[in-house]
């Protein structure tokens, strides 16, 4: 495979829904070993929509541009209570892949 897995994740906060199912939020990415593009992206969010939402933001993204560009799209993009969250699932996968790369 020309693949690699990664997953970020972060503490969820209180008073959502995808709480009463995971303490915690993971964002998971199959990336290209070479290029380092986000091939396919998934997260715990409760919704289907907000994993697909999540999915397409993150789906196309060279890590190798690092991920000033998706986190700025979350941050505009993303108004639910579990924004601060994906920020941080987000940076802490990226953080992952920092760490292989090095």
């Amino acid at each position: 495979m020309n693949t690699i897995f990664i997953a970020g994740h972060a503490k969820l906060p209180t008073g959502m829904a995808a709480r009463s199912i995971y303490e915690t939020l993971t964002i998971t990415a199959e990336i290209d070993k070479y290029y380092g593009v986000i091939v396919d992206a998934s997260c715990t969010l409760a919704t289907e929509h907000g994993r697909d939402y999540i999915a397409r933001l993150l789906k196309g993204h060279s890590l190798r541009n690092g991920i000033d560009m998706p986190l700025d799209e979350l941050k505009e993009g993303y108004l639910g209570k579990a924004n601060p969250a994906l920020i941080a699932a987000l940076k802490d996968l990226y953080k992952q892949y920092e760490s292989l790369n090095k």
